[in-house]
């Protein structure tokens, strides 16, 4: 039986879905108006990682994330580049692909785009105008905070005390309102801004309504899981149960689960602090995968250090898994006794126990630094059995153990191979070819692929330097 601790509950509770066999589950995305950064991927890795392993548990998986595509910041970019706003999104959308390709996270069942939901928006909107939660004011509309009874059930907050105490709660436009903790629902569009047709003027969504409407249409009323960072937990998740239960009268998601913040060197990751770094920035380092196994040896809901001492930690520690993976398939290889012995059939039974002790790590509310510490244990396991005398099936069969339990935290086994000095200088040479005939596809093209291999490219004044990641 997996466990999850619930945010909502605060306490750790058996899970049973809604419908036997099959999990729905949403999951907040990022807002696309820039490279996403290690904060962002910090929830992708976490609920890609939940995801599969409930899908190694046997479920089926209808997962949910959406890409935020309107949003001030967007907007902000698109008029300092002269672009329209969707060119923006749909721009950083695509790199934010990449970068989830290389973090090896799983396509989402569906990706939806809040641009593309507004009918439903504008349908969620009105309900909640026809049922007395929602008024408008002026082209804006906004939600009767406290007319949900249970407002402040997911944050553990009281209405009273977020009066009193908190005055950034009051944001602009506060005169309009019938209490100062009403928040926004649909907003009148400003110059230059992109805009749509509504029954209270011409003008956007809010943030926290998006989300309610995407899950809504592409999981139904009521889900099961609803993740995203701790950061979310107030005001944005408090709305959207405030909004979705408002609407619909039923309990929106049964389990909510939050995942801690990630500091740099012990400190908040913030720009003016010179400590903020893009994914893209890291894939010029590291191979994404030790940044997806350096989130992993912690547990989710434990704060993460991240720093360059213990991203070669975990360099070194995912080469040691990746060794003995290589080593099993070359005993393999080259083994001459086909089956096991009696003495190989009783340590390959043995061996399960890893298997057992990684699936109630998992159980446990998705520890999966526990769950690595298994995966740690098995290769030992391995090292110390495998030896060149080994037969063909024993090796096969560890190793198979080791690729199928790093499989479920999607964690890559094989190494990735290196290109030889000859073979960069000669795609370099390709590459100066093509940018002077003016094929900057293949260019690009040829410095992504060297990328991939850990190979960064300067293109200077005397020529083009290279070096390895």
């Amino acid at each position: 039986m997996i466990r999850i601790y619930n945010t909502l509950s605060k306490k750790k509770e058996d899970f049973i879905p809604l419908e036997e066999g099959k999990v729905r589950m949403y999951v907040c995305g990022p807002t696309v108006y820039n490279f996403i950064h290690i904060g962002n991927a910090r929830p992708m890795i976490v609920f890609d990682t939940v995801r599969r392993y409930m899908e190694h548990k046997g479920y089926e998986v209808n997962f949910v994330s959406n890409f935020t595509d309107v949003d001030d910041k967007i907007i902000k970019k698109a008029n300092e580049e002269g672009v329209s706003s969707e060119e923006i999104s749909q721009r950083y959308i695509a790199e934010c692909k990449k970068d989830m390709e290389g973090m090896n996270i799983k396509p989402a069942t569906t990706h939806p785009l809040a641009t593309q939901e507004i009918d439903g928006m504008i349908d969620m909107i009105s309900t909640l105008v026809e049922k007395g939660f929602a008024y408008a004011v002026n082209g804006t509309v906004y939600f009767r905070t406290r007319r949900f009874e249970e407002y402040g059930k997911l944050s553990h907050k009281n209405l009273d005390d977020l009066q009193a105490g908190n005055r950034s709660l009051l944001v602009s436009g506060e005169d309009e309102k019938e209490d100062p903790l009403d928040f926004v629902l649909w907003k009148p569009k400003k110059e230059g801004e992109p805009f749509w047709v509504s029954p209270w003027g011409d003008g956007r969504p809010g943030w926290h309504i998006e989300c309610s409407v995407m899950s809504k249409k592409y999981l139904g009323d009521q889900i099961d899981i609803h993740g995203g960072g701790e950061d979310l937990v107030f005001p944005h998740h408090e709305n959207e149960i405030a909004q979705s239960e408002a609407c619909c009268g039923k309990v929106f998601s049964r389990y909510w689960m939050h995942n801690a913040f990630l500091n740099i060197d012990n400190k908040k990751m913030s720009k003016s602090l010179g400590n903020f770094f893009t994914v893209r920035e890291i894939s010029e380092k590291y191979d994404l995968q030790i940044l997806r196994f350096f989130m992993l040896n912690a547990h989710y809901r434990s704060p993460l250090n991240f720093s360059a001492d213990l991203m070669e930690a975990s360099k070194n520690a995912l080469e040691r898994i990746q060794t003995a993976v290589d080593n099993l398939k070359y005993v393999a290889e080259h083994a001459a006794a086909v089956e096991m012995t009696n003495e190989e059939a009783a340590k390959a039974e043995e061996a399960k126990k890893y298997e057992l002790n990684f699936d109630a790590a998992m159980d446990d509310d998705f520890n999966t630094a526990d769950a690595i510490a298994a995966v740690f244990d098995l290769v030992k396991f391995a090292n110390t059995n495998v030896a060149e005398g080994s037969s063909k099936a024993f090796a096969e069969v560890l190793c198979g153990m080791i690729q199928n339990l790093c499989d479920i935290l999607g964690i890559i086994t094989e190494k990735k191979e290196e290109l030889l000095d000859t073979d960069i200088e000669n795609l370099i040479a390709e590459r100066q070819a093509a940018r002077k005939a003016k094929n900057f596809a293949r260019a690009d093209e040829i410095r992504g692929l060297l990328l991939e291999k850990g190979i960064i490219l300067e293109d200077t004044r005397e020529g083009v330097k290279w070096k390895r990641a």
